[in-house]
């Protein structure tokens, strides 16, 4: 049996090893199949199958949603808002039918992403107003007072326009924000009369960076300036209404409490718990203020997710533990409801105290979900937790997508969430008895714990530091370890017992102390600032490596199988694209008065229209960009620059003369040997280099030139073609704003061929 068994399953090719007869190749021996690819993809079905499980969804949608709002600022111009919101709907209403489909997931993303669009169109419809294009010399104003900042140097205030007159232009604004002198502003709630130069919103400093028009317009700001000669206050025409007295009285109790504060710190102790406090951060000096960001501690100066959650925190158990001293509470009632009610109170207060800005809101609506959570019974601190935030976020404040503290501080919460989901229980899974839990008897635990959220927090926000503001912090998880204990047991807390202890005049004794942490936070920051290579400078890289590397911390967060690891080949890949973007040849400014190019040395060297007119944000912008150590007032700056009062030139890296002519008279001379010329004034007909004039900086902004083959390419901050409400096109660029700027060809100029008479009289 045994043997016809074998037989008939040799027969049949599979008995034994022996392959079948046919497909035996002519050595004999077939090589063994690959047994790698099906598990694999095995693998990879099971991981799937497993991400698209039950409640997995949710977290997923406001990425979708975010996709839509990044499309919308995307876009070259206006959307159609009614087009929008069809389609939105009609996808809503798909989604809804398909519930019960397996596409249904998919149908849920691609509404999503059109409602997000949809959102963000209809938000900047209803904020539409007036922008400024062209700037205005001495414009009457009047208006109610807004808004006010105290800075270190100047003040600032916002000015609702009530009337607006001038010489030249009509253009009629709704909000105007001006500089005056320090002490000088208006209270909050007053109507004045001035005289102002309004400029239009500040562009782009170099194509790439960030658009503050943008902020400006969603802000209602249609114009920035400053005030000419002296501010008369007057009775106004009509009541302000009841956002305006609001205003007021906010600002009145945030004076009152830097005035309280003022009692005891003085200096940046004092800027900075003000700035705890009420959101007022303008007034910290330069070096501190630096030094806070290049340790990575400058979260600590804008009101963001962590303040909230010590003011709730701090309220929620302080609450508690009153109420548990009366066992009759503790007994029949639900204290920990109780305390979470009273916290979120507490977070609304500080909302409003703080001027309720967009970062504010975003931390707000966080603490929010998480102290109802707790008051309905439901773990607080989850992906879904996340989730409806960031909704609430997007749906409230769209433009909030682009900015970069909604960027670095859902970055980091998704980070921090992760952890304590993910990482948090398998690190400490452990035995009472192990040696993890007995260096938790001394703190070991909470120290971990600490380092790992600074450690995941800081590389979470890495890609948006370095992509907005060219920088990363190496120590920056030193300088958190060091300093947040402080500021989270004893400056926080410190401050709100004086918040509550100032109305009954006992609040110096918690400012002293406040004011003893804050020391060493300074100390902390000043220390680690000064250390070898705490300032980590990243060159400029475009908008895709930040994408790349967006995803990758997204995947990171969100997925729960071993395919989360794509996530970190996605940022590994992100980072290496960001490190090979190339560098421009030559930066010009928007109002061409500036005109950066790299020399042979390959930095950047500066030829600018006066002396003394340097533009101290513009250089330190495009020095940041440029990943360069130096200051705006470096004299190795203007090195290689040749100047006279008609011009500058500059020989560049690539070869060839980079001229800047300030008066027609060098025009003649740097046409024939240059081979760009950045001038204001009207270049001549015959002029053979590539010109960049007046016109279309006005129509494009700043740029950036890159040489190529057939002549410069050209990078403009407002490209041919975009046309948004924040930042309008000013007329039809036709082929003169190409991206690509070759030289010019001239034809070649008639010569006489009229003999001279004396020449004529010799051949005779």
């Amino acid at each position: 049996m045994t043997e016809q068994g074998e037989t008939s399953g040799r027969k049949r090719g599979y008995a034994g090893t022996w392959p079948p007869r046919a497909a035996a190749p002519v050595g004999g021996i077939l090589p063994s199949r690959p047994a790698f690819w099906p598990p694999l993809i095995e693998a990879l079905h099971a991981w799937a199958r497993a991400e698209a499980g039950a409640g997995r969804l949710l977290p997923w949608v406001p990425v979708a949603f975010g996709t839509g709002i990044a499309f919308y600022f995307a876009a070259d111009h206006e959307p159609v808002l009614s087009v929008a919101a069809i389609v939105a709907v009609a996808l809503g209403a798909v989604a809804v039918l398909l519930r019960r489909q397996k596409f249904f997931p998919v149908a849920v993303m691609i509404a999503a992403v059109a409602a997000g669009f949809a959102i963000a169109t209809w938000k900047t419809a209803r904020v539409a107003h007036g922008v400024l294009a062209r700037p205005m010399f001495s414009v009457s104003l009047t208006g109610f007072v807004e808004t006010r900042d105290i800075r270190e140097r100047t003040d600032r205030f916002v000015l609702r326009v009530v009337t607006m007159e001038s010489a030249r232009g009509s253009t009629k604004l709704e909000r105007v924000r001006l500089s005056v002198k320090k002490g000088t502003a208006p209270p909050v709630g007053s109507f004045v009369e001035l005289k102002a130069r309004l400029l239009p919103p500040l562009s782009p400093v170099r194509p790439g960076s960030y658009d503050f028009s943008r902020d400006m317009f969603f802000a209602g700001i249609g114009a920035s300036g400053f005030v000419m000669g002296a501010i008369k206050t007057t009775e106004p025409p009509e009541a302000g209404g009841l956002r305006l007295r609001y205003s007021a009285f906010m600002q009145g109790l945030r004076d009152t409490i830097d005035a309280r504060i003022r009692t005891t710190l003085e200096g940046d102790k004092r800027a900075i718990a003000t700035a705890l406090l009420t959101g007022r951060r303008d007034a910290i000096s330069p070096p501190v203020n630096d030094a806070m960001f290049i340790s990575g501690l400058g979260h600590v100066l804008s009101i963001s997710g962590y303040h909230m959650a010590v003011v709730a925190g701090v309220v929620f158990f302080a609450v508690r533990a009153l109420l548990a001293l009366f066992p009759v509470l503790t007994v029949g009632y639900a204290i920990k409801k109780w305390s979470a009610a009273a916290a979120l109170a507490a977070a609304a207060f500080y909302l409003l105290l703080s001027g309720a800005e967009v970062a504010t809101q975003r931390s707000f609506f966080m603490t929010a979900v998480v102290l109802i959570a707790v008051m309905v019974d439901r773990r607080a601190i989850t992906f879904r937790t996340l989730a409806v935030a960031a909704l609430i976020v997007l749906m409230v404040a769209p433009e909030a997508l682009v900015h970069p503290s909604f960027q670095m501080s859902f970055a980091a919460t998704l980070g921090l969430v992760a952890l304590v989901q993910f990482g948090m229980p398998r690190l400490f899974a452990t035995a009472d008895h192990t040696a993890t839990a007995r260096a938790a008897l001394w703190g070991g635990r909470e120290i971990t714990m600490l380092l790992l959220a600074s450690l995941v927090a800081g590389l979470a926000t890495t890609p948006y530091a370095a992509f907005h503001f060219h920088r990363v912090t190496p120590y920056g998880v030193l300088a958190n370890l060091a300093a947040m204990p402080v500021v989270s047991a004893l400056v926080m807390p410190m401050g709100l017992l004086g918040l509550v202890a100032m109305p009954f005049g006992f609040d110096r004794p918690f400012w002293a102390l406040m004011g003893v942490g804050i020391d060493w936070m300074i100390a902390v920051t000043q220390w680690v600032a000064a250390l070898p290579g705490a300032v980590g400078r990243v060159p400029a890289f475009g908008i895709g490596p930040l994408i790349a590397a967006s995803l990758g911390i997204i995947l990171l967060g969100l997925l729960r199988t071993p395919l989360r690891w794509s996530g970190a080949a996605l940022v590994l890949a992100a980072a290496l694209w960001a490190a090979r973007a190339p560098q421009p040849d030559i930066l010009i400014s928007a109002d061409g008065r500036h005109v950066g190019v790299r020399g042979q040395d390959g930095r950047l060297h500066l030829m600018h229209a006066a002396k003394g007119s340097r533009d101290v944000f513009l250089l330190k912008e495009w020095l940041a960009a440029d990943a360069d150590a130096r200051t705006a007032a470096d004299a190795s700056l203007t090195s290689g620059v040749s100047c006279d009062d008609f011009g500058c030139v500059m020989p560049s890296a690539g070869g060839g003369l980079v001229a800047q002519a300030f008066r027609p008279e060098a025009l003649a001379d740097d046409c024939e040997r240059a081979a760009l010329i950045v001038t204001l004034r009207q270049a001549p007909a015959s002029c053979a280099a590539s010109v960049i004039d007046a016109e279309r900086l006005r129509r494009q902004g700043a740029m950036t030139l890159r040489r190529g083959r057939d002549g410069f390419v050209v990078e403009a901050a407002k490209p041919r073609g975009i046309d948004r409400p924040w930042s309008p096109a000013v007329a039809d660029a036709g082929e003169a704003d190409a991206n690509v700027l070759a030289p010019r060809v001239v034809p070649p100029r008639a010569v006489d061929a009229t003999p001279a008479e004396a020449d004529l009289q010799a051949e005779e």
